[in-house]
């Protein structure tokens, strides 16, 4: 059977002229024995970490009877890609980016928990994966919550791409350090594989198999690294396919494909609507999501929030929160402990389980987090951000801590919804959409300090990304001031100098570049003037200027620092004075 895989591996490689024999060469007994002796289809899940070889993946999918295309589209436009693609029948999370399936295995292992569902996450990981930190902070994780349904195999071959694989000096060591079951056996020893799987499965601990094994093993280039790549000649792929094919194998593998699919019911998200609250004149939008959040917790909203050991700062741990620990998976609320970008990786795989969850922590360090955030936006996952210290304004924590180029980073991935809310009527658009998002990712940008509270106008739209906050004294508009979040406060008291001055709060940036020009036209009218306290690279496609940060910050007085950098009603109004004659 799993010569048959492999065989069938090479020839999607060979048709594509591209792809990664290495691993499809030593990783196929490995995948087999899950596939066809384990895996409960419809029931345990598989994370291909090493998402180099996914025409290995492909392969036993297949042969499994999932529905796959023919392996001659991989590598090829509308055909197969040529890392996994969460979407694709049998495959249960995007990866490739090394690492990153690591932590989607954990967040799906994890879901199994939550819900109560008996069933098993497999991930098969490489030299490679588990070189990146995302892994390690992924898999402490998984150790300290005693994640008994994971199961980790790990491809030994001890090669990488530039030669001897840089990981630990003793990874067994390390895996047992963070409460791993750790196993040892040969790659290709199916006997001793089947074996160390059953053991694992009556695990009290997540479980660490490590396979040996030889880099591109039967190969020309066996245990040298350009085994990991296409570097074998068409007329040896194509023997090594003549050798592996088998019969008996295609036979085999008709009764793993002919078995029941059991039917697991997805989670259902439950969200009640809630009226928006009154709230003190002049507050911070981390405290208005915090106080709007809890009210959607207390109504019996279904969603799981946590935070990398910043609930007190973020506000996303509310007065119903409940912690999910190790002895007790029936909670609402996930200590993450400082793994921002394990955090991010374990999201994806929650929301791939089925549960809408929301992490958080501070804006700067969002990117920490972003090749999670990105791999969310490109599966189309409705996970939630909530960033908060959004700016300059964070004041004596100083440069370090303050985020100049994070918020426009982040509006440049596509997919990605981010809000910078203004008051409690956008806090509570920001959140009611997010929630019933299905398709995309939402971040929630949040300020720590306090500012004075413009309303919404009952009028406006907020579904179209922007409208006007504040209404010129004149017909005959002459300039538009655009902002977002603590902005807004301040984009106003500068247009109450003048007659011919509108305010537009732009709540989502692409929401409103995706509106009709008719309707953009009708509220950028004049001069148009964008004041945000980050890097101005967001807003060249609409705005005549900008005022913003294009330096780092200063350790001083948030205040204080604030003005320093130009946000100062007295110096705008001063600067767009010619502007408004």
């Amino acid at each position: 059977m799993s010569n048959t895989a492999r065989a069938n591996a090479l020839s999607g490689v060979l048709s594509a002229h591209s792809g990664h024999i290495g691993i499809i060469m030593d990783g196929a007994e490995m995948i087999t024995c899950i596939y066809a002796n384990h895996l409960r289809r419809g029931i345990d899940r598989f994370v291909l970490s090493a998402g180099h070889g996914s025409a290995l993946l492909y392969s036993v999918l297949k042969l499994a009877g999932y529905e796959i295309p023919d392996l001659h589209t991989f590598r090829k436009i509308g055909g197969l890609p040529g890392h996994p693609e969460y979407g694709i029948d049998g495959v249960d999370a995007t990866t490739g980016p090394l690492g990153q399936g690591v932590g989607n295995a954990v967040g799906l292992a994890l879901s199994q928990k939550i819900r109560g569902i008996r069933a098993r996450t497999y991930c098969f990981v490489s030299d490679g994966d588990l070189m990146e930190g995302v892994s390690f902070e992924s898999l402490s994780f998984a150790g300290r919550m005693g994640l008994n349904n994971l199961i980790v195999l790990w491809d030994d071959n001890k090669l990488s791409i530039d030669g001897t694989a840089q990981t630990d000096l003793d990874i067994n060591a390390r895996m047992r350090s963070m409460g791993f079951n750790v196993m040892s056996v040969r790659g290709d020893d199916v006997s001793a594989i089947e074996h160390a799987l059953e053991r694992a499965e009556k695990s009290i601990s997540p479980v660490f198999i490590q396979c040996k094994n030889i880099l591109g093993r039967g190969t020309s280039l066996q245990n040298k690294p350009k085994a990991h790549g296409l570097a074998l000649s068409d007329t040896e792929i194509m023997e090594i396919i003549s050798k592996n094919i088998s019969e008996e194998g295609i036979k085999l593998w008709r009764v793993v494909g002919a078995r029941p699919i059991a039917n697991v019911m997805r989670g259902v998200f439950n969200c009640n609507r809630i009226k928006i609250p009154k709230i003190p004149e002049r507050i911070s939008t981390r405290e208005l999501s915090g106080i709007y959040l809890d009210l959607l917790m207390k109504s019996g909203c279904d969603l799981i929030t946590g935070s990398a050991d910043l609930s007190g700062n973020t506000n996303v741990k509310t007065s119903v929160s409940k912690d999910i620990t190790k002895s007790d998976f029936n909670g609402n609320y996930i200590n993450y402990g400082v793994r921002e970008h394990g955090m991010g990786a374990i999201m994806n795989g929650l929301a791939i389980g089925g549960i809408k969850n929301a992490g958080s922590t501070f804006l700067v360090f969002s990117d920490y987090m972003r090749p999670a955030i990105r791999m969310a936006a490109m599966s189309k996952l409705p996970v939630i951000y909530v960033f908060t210290h959004d700016s300059i304004c964070v004041g004596e924590d100083g440069p370090t801590h303050q985020p100049i180029e994070q918020l426009p980073s982040l509006r440049m991935i596509p997919n990605l919804s981010v809000y910078r809310p203004c008051n409690i009527n956008e806090i509570a658009y920001a959140w009611n959409t997010a929630i019933k998002e299905t398709e995309k990712p939402t971040a929630i940008i949040l300020s720590r300090q306090k500012f004075t509270q413009i309303p919404t106008p009952l009028e406006a739209d907020l579904s179209r990304g922007g409208y006007v906050i504040y209404k010129s004294k004149s017909n005959r508009v002459r300039a538009t001031l655009i902002a977002t979040g603590s902005e807004i406060p301040l984009a106003v008291a500068v247009a109450q100098r003048f007659k011919n001055v509108q305010v537009v709060s732009v709540n989502e940036l692409k929401t409103f570049q995706n509106q009709d020009k008719k309707y953009k036209n009708s509220l950028l009218r004049g001069c148009v003037i964008a004041i945000e306290a980050s890097s101005p690279e967001s807003w060249f496609s609409i705005a005549d200027a900008v005022i913003g940060v294009d330096k780092f910050g200063l350790s001083g007085n948030g205040e204080d620092v604030y003005k320093e950098y130009g946000f100062d009603v007295d110096k705008i109004a001063n600067e767009i004075k010619d502007y408004v004659k």
